[in-house]
């Protein structure tokens, strides 16, 4: 199966911008990224759309001059847009003018202002000031309205993100999340580091999507460098994404139960979910997958056992019916956190909290590198509440293990094979997958000597997050936990 996108660019100009944006948005093209470049003389901006039709690709490039470094804001066309403006000004000093929300994104308060880590003069170590109460939180006010501060530091084991509740009784009104209290600097990491190293990197973004991020960076620098792949090499990808997509949705589905107090559902799907870690082992040598994707193609050391996996898969189903079953949990699950279609289009969600919602998206389907098999199709809900989110992630345990089967027996043993050494050269490339929580973009340029020159990266959870607290609202204190995890968003991915 030969690569089907045609990803086209044009330069335009400020004035020029904010039309050509919303006639790509008229035309069924949805953001997927705005990356800032510094080039010697002046800044590049680059606005990346994608359209599911025919998976057209389209950029749209702004130069911004380093004396004057300010871009007319789009947030008014489109929620993300306004987003990766604030990173951009946070990250480069590029002011998106007449924003309508222009505080700080990405920088707490602690950060020195006029210091942008990802400018080629920024230096490593800057004096950080105390941050306290640098954030402008919204007070709710009203007779019987109180707050509840949780984190950034919690009890268990998830990483740090801040949460400010704003509730009446047990209802909430309002919820803040602030986040990016683990900002590793990932992408100004990756300048000029060699293409092997970059996949090593993005194997890390996020430590339960080693593969989406690695097979991401590694299209996109194949794609910049010309490189062609064989259909069993991208078989064999699209295999270990959904290996990938099969353990973390198992987790999840013993996780949701957990937090009704389910705990014996709980107890068998870490069981499961061990079962498949062993299966990844076996499959590519680590557990996380770690190590199988390389530039030019995929090298397995053994095919997972077909029987083995619907085994677990069949298990998950029972498991699944006995949960639901239970009173309990369909109370807590149905209609809790709702969101709302036209709320997740508005944000512009992806993944799995988008088709909980009933949107019709897919990037295995909108923009495919492999033929994943007949059994293949997206799964879709439409309450868009935690019983919804919980039914998309068991039904999608069905799809990937029949993709994972179809695609074991179409490889018929190939495991794939070392390629030689490729050359590289100056040149830029995009790469799009359906990673477990959702469509993952990583967009490189090379330099002459094939070095990374600039990496940009989007994660699903940068995308998702904002749509956390819009379910919330009107949810009891007591349903966050169970919310969160519904959503189960990425702090690491979001905060590179």
């Amino acid at each position: 199966m030969t690569r089907p996108g045609y990803r086209h660019a044009r330069a335009v100009t400020a004035d020029d911008l904010p039309d050509a944006v919303q006639a790509h948005l008229d035309d069924g093209y949805q953001v997927a990224m705005v990356a800032c470049h510094e080039d010697v003389d002046a800044f590049r901006i680059v606005y990346v759309l994608l359209r599911a039709r025919a998976d057209d690709r389209s950029e749209l490039v702004l130069a911004v001059p380093k004396d004057a470094p300010a871009v007319p804001s789009l947030a008014r066309l489109d929620y993300s847009l306004g987003r990766f403006e604030r990173e951009i000004r946070d990250l480069y000093g590029v002011r998106p003018l007449e924003h309508p929300l222009p505080r700080r994104l990405v920088r707490h308060g602690h950060w020195p202002k006029r210091y942008y880590p990802m400018l080629s003069n920024a230096t490593p170590d800057p004096a950080f000031d105390q941050d306290i109460g640098s954030f402008p939180f919204i007070e709710v006010e009203g007779d019987g309205v109180y707050e509840i501060p949780v984190g950034p530091v919690h009890a268990g084991l998830i990483e740090p993100g801040h949460f400010r509740f704003s509730v009446v009784g047990e209802t909430i009104l309002r919820m803040k999340a602030r986040l990016w209290f683990v900002h590793r600097g990932i992408e100004k990491l990756l300048e000029g580091t060699d293409p092997g190293t970059a996949i090593q990197v993005a194997e890390r973004i996020s430590g339960d999507t080693a593969v989406g991020h690695s097979l991401a960076i590694t299209m996109a620098i194949e794609e910049a460098a010309g490189i062609a792949v064989t259909d069993d090499d991208r078989a064999t990808r699209a295999l270990l994404l959904e290996l990938e997509r099969l353990h973390n949705h198992v987790a999840d589905i013993g996780a949701l139960a957990n937090d009704v107090g389910y705990g014996l559902m709980n107890a068998h799907a870490l069981r499961l979910r061990e079962d498949l870690l062993r299966i990844n082992q076996a499959t590519t040598g680590h557990r996380l997958l770690r190590g199988a994707i390389h530039i030019g193609g995929t090298q397995l050391i053994a095919l997972p056992d077909p029987a083995r996996l619907q085994s677990i898969a069949d298990t998950v189903a029972e498991l699944s019916a006995i949960t639901i079953g239970n009173a309990t949990v369909r109370d807590r699950f149905i209609g809790t956190s709702v969101l709302p279609e036209n709320q997740a289009r508005r944000l512009g969600v992806l993944g799995y909290v988008a088709r909980a919602s009933g949107i019709d998206i897919d990037a295995r389907r909108d923009h495919p590198f492999a033929d994943l098999g007949d059994d293949f199709r997206v799964v879709q809900e439409s309450a868009g509440d935690v019983m919804s989110r919980y039914a998309v992630r068991v039904r999608e345990v069905q799809v990937s293990t029949a993709v994972i089967n179809h695609l074991t027996k179409r490889l018929d043993g190939r495991t794939g094979q070392a390629h030689p050494a490729a050359v590289f050269g100056p040149g830029s490339g995009l790469g799009i997958v359906e990673g477990w929580r959702g469509r993952i973009a990583h967009r490189v340029e090379l330099d002459a000597s094939g070095h990374l020159a600039r990496a940009k990266i989007v994660d699903p959870s940068f995308v998702n997050w904002p749509a956390l607290p819009v379910a919330l609202a009107d949810t009891i204190v007591p349903d966050f936990p169970l919310t969160n995890k519904s959503f189960n968003q990425s702090y690491a991915g979001n905060d590179l």
